[in-house]
Parts: C-alpha cells; sequence; structure tokens
C-alpha cells in the first residue's frame, strides 16, 4: 500500500462566475477557474505540465489561451464516469508523466459555441482534441436506450424516475423524503455566495412545484447553470510549497455499461453500487469514517441511491435516513451536499462536489463549513450505467 504522504495530492481550486445565462463566454469561464486554481496551488501557469478535462471549452483553445504547451492531454470518459480526467490525471502523476496537472470542466447552459463571436479555428480538430469526443465514449452505454425512447422516455428525468418509483414501491420511499434533499440543498445554497438559488425552499415549496416526469417535480431537478470549476493536482513534493493542506485520492471507483439503462438483474441498482464497491476494496477506511459527503445530485434520487450504494446507510432505508434533513444537516450525523448541490448551486457535472469537498478538508468553507473540520470526505458521479466515486482524506 502506497504511504499516504507520497501520494498525488489537490493542490490548487478554482471557480469562475455561477450564473444563468451569462453574457460571458465558456472560454473566458474556463480561464477563470483554471487561473485562480494554479494561482491557488502556488504554482505559475508555467508549472503547468497536464491538462485533463471534459470541458466545452476545448482544451488546445485554453492552453493556447493560457500560453503553455503541456505534453500529458487527457480528457476521455472512462470505466469512473465523469471523473475519468481527474483520476487520469492522478495516475500521470504517480507514473512521473506529470508533477502539476490542471483538472477542469466547463459548462453552457445553453450549449453551442464555446465563444459565440468566434469564428471557425483551423488549428483545432475535435477528433484529436481530449474531452471533446465524450459521445462517443458513452455510446457503450445505452445498449437499452433504443427501448426507452420506443416507450417515448426521452429524457433522463424519465428514465431515473423509472428508478425511483420502483424504489418506492420496494421500500415504501415518499416524495416527502425526496423533498427533504432539496429542502436540504437549499439551505446550504443560502450560505453559498456563489449558488444560484439562494431564496428559502420549504417541503410545501417542493410538493406543490410542477411535476416534470412522475413522481419527479421541478425541484427534483438539478439547475442548469453557466460556469467553471478547476483543481490543480501535483506531485507530492510540491507538499511544502503549496499555500495549503494536502488534499489525497484515498480509493477511487468506477462501473459503467453492466445492463444498461434498466436491464440489471437487480434493477433499481445501478453502476455506482459496482463502483462503491470497488473504492471499499481499494481501503481501510470504512463507510462510518466519512464525515461529510457531497453526492451526486442530478435528481433528488440519485442522492438517495448513492447513500445506499456507498453503504452510508442500508439498503432501502436512504429515505428515512434523510427525512426531517437533521441527519444531514451542518450539524447532523453526515452533512450533505454542503455547497447547495446541483439542486440549488448549480450544475457542474459532479465537480463543483469535487470543489466543495476539498474546500471542507481544508477548513475553508466558512459560513457552512462543517464542524471540527472533517477528515474523510466521499464524493459521487453519476447515475445509470455510468458511476464513479472518491474517497478524499486531509
Amino acid at each position: 500500500m502506497r504511504s499516504a504522504s507520497k501520494e498525488p495530492f489537490v493542490s490548487g481550486l478554482g471557480l469562475s462566475e455561477i450564473g444563468r445565462r451569462l453574457p460571458t463566454t465558456s472560454l473566458d469561464l474556463a480561464l477563470d477557474s483554471v487561473r485562480s486554481a494554479i494561482a491557488d496551488a502556488g504554482l505559475e501557469v508555467g508549472d503547468v505540465d497536464g491538462v485533463a478535462t471534459l470541458g466545452d471549452a476545448p482544451q488546445s483553445v485554453v492552453v493556447r489561451a493560457l500560453g503553455i504547451e503541456p505534453e500529458l492531454h487527457l480528457g476521455r470518459i472512462g470505466s469512473s464516469a465523469l471523473f475519468s480526467p481527474f483520476l487520469s490525471a492522478v495516475e500521470a502523476i504517480r507514473d512521473g508523466r506529470a508533477r502539476h496537472v490542471l483538472v477542469y470542466r466547463n459548462v453552457n447552459m445553453l450549449g453551442g459555441s464555446y465563444d459565440p463571436a468566434a469564428g471557425p479555428n483551423p488549428d483545432w480538430d475535435p477528433a484529436t482534441d481530449p474531452g471533446q469526443n465524450w459521445r462517443a465514449d458513452l455510446e457503450h452505454l445505452n445498449t437499452d436506450l433504443d427501448l426507452l425512447l420506443a416507450a417515448h422516455a426521452f429524457s433522463a428525468a424519465n428514465w431515473f424516475a423509472l428508478h425511483c418509483r420502483r424504489h418506492m414501491h420496494l421500500y415504501g420511499t415518499t416524495r416527502e423524503q425526496l423533498g427533504w434533499l432539496a429542502v436540504s440543498s437549499r439551505r446550504y445554497a443560502e450560505l453559498n455566495p456563489h449558488a444560484v438559488y439562494r431564496d428559502p425552499l420549504t417541503l410545501d415549496d417542493y410538493l406543490n412545484a410542477r411535476i416534470v416526469s412522475e413522481p419527479f417535480g421541478l425541484l427534483d431537478c438539478d439547475v442548469p447553470v453557466d460556469g467553471s470549476v478547476a483543481v490543480v493536482l501535483s506531485h507530492h513534493a510540491h507538499a511544502e510549497d503549496c499555500p495549503h493542506p494536502p488534499v489525497r485520492v484515498a480509493a477511487a471507483g468506477g462501473a459503467d455499461g453492466v445492463g444498461g439503462w434498466t436491464q440489471r438483474r437487480d434493477f433499481p441498482n445501478m453502476a455506482m453500487v459496482d463502483a462503491a464497491a470497488q473504492m471499499w476494496d481499494r481501503t481501510d477506511l470504512r463507510p462510518a469514517d466519512v464525515d461529510v459527503a457531497q453526492l451526486y445530485d442530478g435528481f433528488t434520487f440519485l442522492t438517495l441511491a448513492w447513500l445506499e450504494a456507498l453503504g452510508l446507510c442500508a439498503r432501502g432505508e436512504s429515505g428515512p435516513f434523510v427525512d426531517g434533513g437533521d441527519r444531514i444537516a451542518l450539524g447532523g450525523a453526515l452533512p450533505l451536499n454542503t455547497y447547495g448541490g446541483q439542486l440549488s448551486a448549480g450544475r457542474l457535472h459532479g465537480h463543483w462536489a469535487l470543489h466543495e469537498a476539498c474546500t471542507q478538508l481544508r477548513g475553508d468553507a466558512g459560513a457552512r463549513q462543517v464542524p471540527g473540520r472533517p477528515e474523510v470526505a466521499v464524493v459521487s458521479n453519476g447515475g445509470g450505467p455510468m458511476a464513479g466515486c472518491v474517497l478524499l482524506t486531509r
């Protein structure tokens, strides 16, 4: 087993402005977050020798704007789903292929060009730019998508609603229990100046929101935003010069493809069950050691599913676990999605959760800081046939 002090660590964090329909280009948002992360790591831009991303702003464009020519480029979706670039960066540093790897993820809620004012870039080839082929990477996951489309299930909201309804049937999970996740997220978002939605939210507000795909209402769904998040991963030798305490990857797990969206033998379980099992198999830490959890909440039910998959509560008991919100509150047994989650802060495809976990382990979360400064955080990303999870320690 590797010594924790010899592990690559998160040295820098960066977050751009976050908002809905911002007038800022996706490229500018990406540059804002990556420059912040590099400075936060105590590095100069020229120290970066690797880049990993699934971002909308192409790597070639970002590195050109930064004025660097890193030797290492990473960005394919692998067995750890949307965390693959981050974990690929960890492995690259372990293997001696890089010393400081920049990982960024940026999104634009309306899609389209990374720069609406830009013309065609003759130097950019999307076929060879890591991070731009994610749709092809995901094709093998959609083995049963034709069945869903034939049933007029055209959206992930429809697909995950099937899982949620089955869970309700098996275990008595209620809409009110789903609602406590939305209410809890909003309470945290009120403490986060970067969150998009910060107005108070009640359980009645949740229950009265329009239905999107039964049993999901509007407030069960994550919030599309424009924004970018970045982290820098560094070789352990940088720890002495880094302005912040190291945040290290204790273990990670990933899984994809088995059973597609609906054909698993253990439905409504998803790939997260396999990802979590792999992660726990790679560490002596146990679920009881987790002090704070940042779990994927593209839809409320996914967070319930992750709680069970990670063993943070027993199978079928995630609804009662979050009921009332006390257990997952700031002073509760397991503070959950402390930045406001994708349900209120905004959807950055799970990477804001990674940023928040590191912020909590550093003790830098301000009004939403978990008391006593946590030592172990778990972060998860994905649902359906793709899932990744990471255990972080200080």
